[in-house]
This record gives C-alpha cells, sequence and structure tokens, in this order.
C-alpha cells in the first residue's frame, strides 16, 4: 500500500551550509532560515497561510517590499482612476500589511523610481521607450538636437506617420494623458493637487519631485515608519526591476541586513512588482506575493500569471489580510 501522501515526512531544500528552506508535510515550509537543518528556528517567528502551503518566517530576516506606489502611477490629480487597481491594493497595505509588518517587526522598504539625470543618461532605449518619446517631422530630422520643442510621441509604440489610413502624423496615445508621456525626466509641468493649490509636477520620475514621491495616505505611513523599530526605509530604483543586475541599493541593503523572505507589493504587478520578484527568486531570495496588496492596469490576465506563477514556481501567494493574520495583528 502507497503511504507516501499521508505519512508524516521532512526535507530540507538547497544547500544545507548557506541557502535551505526546511519541509515538513504537516507544516508546510520553514523558511526562518536556521543555522543548521536540524537547528532550532529562530523565534518569533509566525506562520502565514498561502494559497498553497503554509509558510513560517522570522520577522527580523524579512521585508516588506512596497514598489513604486508613486504619485505618478497612482494619482487622480494626474487622470488616474480614483478606483484602480493599485488604489484599491493601496486600501489593503494600510488596513493590513503595513500595520502587520510594522507590529512584528518585519522591515518595511519602500522602493521607487528616482532618477538621476546621469541614469537617464545611461537608460537603454528599451526602458526609455515605455514611458514615451518625443519625435520631429522628418522633414526637420537633421536639426534633430537644435529642435527645443519636438512633438510629444507620448506612448511607448511610437507614431503612425506614413500610414495609408492616417495620412496625417498620428500620435498613439492608448489613452493616456498625453502630457506626463513625453519621456523619463521630461517636465510634466502643473498640478492641482487635493487642497486645491497648484505645484509644480517635476520632472518624471527623477528623484526629489511631487510625481516620484508616494501618495499622500503612503506617505503619511512612511513618515511615521522612520519611527518604527526597525525605522522603514527608502530605496531608489533606475529601472522596472530594484533587484537587477550584480547589484542595486536595495540588493546591497537586503544584504547588509541579512534579509532573506521578500513579500512583494505595489505597482504594476506585471511590470515593476514582476520584475524585482522575479530577479529576487532568480537571486535565491524567497519570494511572496500578497496578490491584493498588488495592482496592475494590464488585462486581468496579467495578473493572474504572475499569480500562478508566483504561487507554482517562484515562491508562494497569499492575501494582506492572511499576512497579518499570520503575523499577529488583531483584525475587526
Amino acid at each position: 500500500m502507497d503511504n507516501t501522501n499521508t505519512e508524516h515526512r521532512k526535507a530540507f531544500i538547497g544547500n544545507p551550509s548557506s541557502n535551505f528552506w526546511l519541509y515538513d508535510s504537516k507544516t508546510g515550509f520553514d523558511l526562518t532560515h536556521p543555522a543548521t537543518p536540524t537547528s532550532a528556528s529562530p523565534t518569533p517567528n509566525h506562520t502565514i497561510k498561502t494559497t498553497t502551503l503554509p509558510i513560517t518566517i522570522y520577522p527580523p530576516k524579512s521585508a516588506l517590499v512596497i514598489i513604486d506606489m508613486q504619485n505618478f502611477f497612482l494619482s487622480p490629480q494626474l487622470g488616474r482612476p480614483k478606483d484602480s487597481k493599485g488604489l484599491l491594493a493601496q486600501q489593503q497595505l494600510l488596513q493590513y500589511a503595513i500595520p502587520a509588518a510594522r507590529k512584528a517587526g518585519v522591515r518595511i522598504l519602500w522602493v521607487n523610481w528616482g532618477l538621476t539625470q546621469q541614469e537617464i543618461d545611461d537608460m537603454p532605449p528599451a526602458t526609455l521607450r515605455a514611458f514615451g518619446f518625443e519625435t520631429v517631422l522628418a522633414s526637420e530630422w537633421e536639426s534633430y538636437e537644435k529642435i527645443e520643442k519636438k512633438q510629444a510621441a507620448i506612448d511607448s509604440h511610437g507614431v503612425n506617420e506614413g500610414c495609408h489610413k492616417f495620412p496625417d502624423p498620428q500620435i498613439e496615445t492608448s489613452g493616456k494623458n498625453p502630457r506626463i508621456y513625453r519621456g523619463l525626466g521630461q517636465e510634466i509641468g502643473k498640478v492641482t493637487i487635493e487642497d486645491g493649490s497648484t505645484i509644480q509636477g517635476g520632472r518624471l520620475l527623477m528623484r526629489d519631485t511631487w510625481n516620484a514621491d508616494v501618495t499622500p495616505e503612503l506617505k503619511q505611513s512612511y513618515e511615521e515608519g522612520k519611527k518604527a523599530n526597525p525605522p522603514d526605509v527608502w530605496i531608489h530604483k533606475n529601472r522596472m526591476s530594484g533587484l537587477w543586475g550584480d547589484k542595486t541599493d536595495c540588493t546591497e541593503f537586503l544584504e547588509k541586513e541579512g534579509i532573506r523572505t521578500l513579500f512583494f507589493t505595489g505597482v504594476n504587478t506585471d511590470q515593476c512588482v514582476g520584475g524585482s520578484l522575479q530577479d529576487a527568486f532568480t537571486k535565491g531570495y524567497d519570494v511572496v506575493l500578497l496578490s491584493d496588496g498588488a495592482g496592475t492596469t494590464s488585462p486581468a490576465s496579467s495578473q493572474e500569471s504572475v499569480e500562478f506563477n508566483c504561487a507554482k514556481t517562484w515562491g508562494f501567494c497569499t492575501s494582506c489580510k492572511d499576512f497579518a493574520k499570520g503575523l499577529g495583528l488583531q483584525q475587526d
């Protein structure tokens, strides 16, 4: 008789002298990273329900990673929907994930676009195109560098010049706000904010600008978190992924602090969140997606694909509420 599905079984997965998980058929996966497979798991630890098996984590080695919840991507003042998937994710973060992480001592990392001019100068064209680019008439091409005011393409797909259906030059907008998709580092102009006052939106996704700041609700949470124990940390990124390449500010911080388990949230699920999550997976971090703490403007299938692959291959999926419950946050 085959009892493989009923017998109590254990295993370790990985290198027992460096990076490994423990598995128990009764309790799920232990991601606390004890010294050896037979050492006691460090305490205090917490067990969190996921869409597959439970996981047990150790807060000092864990972080809640909040990606790109910035005004540029979320603010209704830039024409974003007031009921967007990103703002719905924000509600879950504020109600459940952030308070639970602070209570349990899980580090909170705010990982956001925050560019310097040098970083824009070094940016590859594939990344630049995603935020739009500017064009000139073909007849003006030889004078491209001398033309101060160019025609904005404002869409990653370019312009329909010369098409028989569109004899005149057309600009593709895909429904996007034309003034904010002129390219990274371009001025987005004045913005009327919540209190009715007008401010400069700043250069697109450059450091220390209004558009690159997190939303007002999250900014208040971040300011409070700077006084938490351990304190929240703001980390600039300069690609869609915050963990790309050999080293980034994010990976250097994680290595310095000995953080191994990452709970990913933010926008967009299938772009900056998904890219960061997959790079973290490839680099050997434990990755968990808080599905309702992440949103995207892409079709629903894009969110579903990331959730499916995260649960089945890259790591685990859970909800903000289950995350909070596992960390001991009292809920109504």
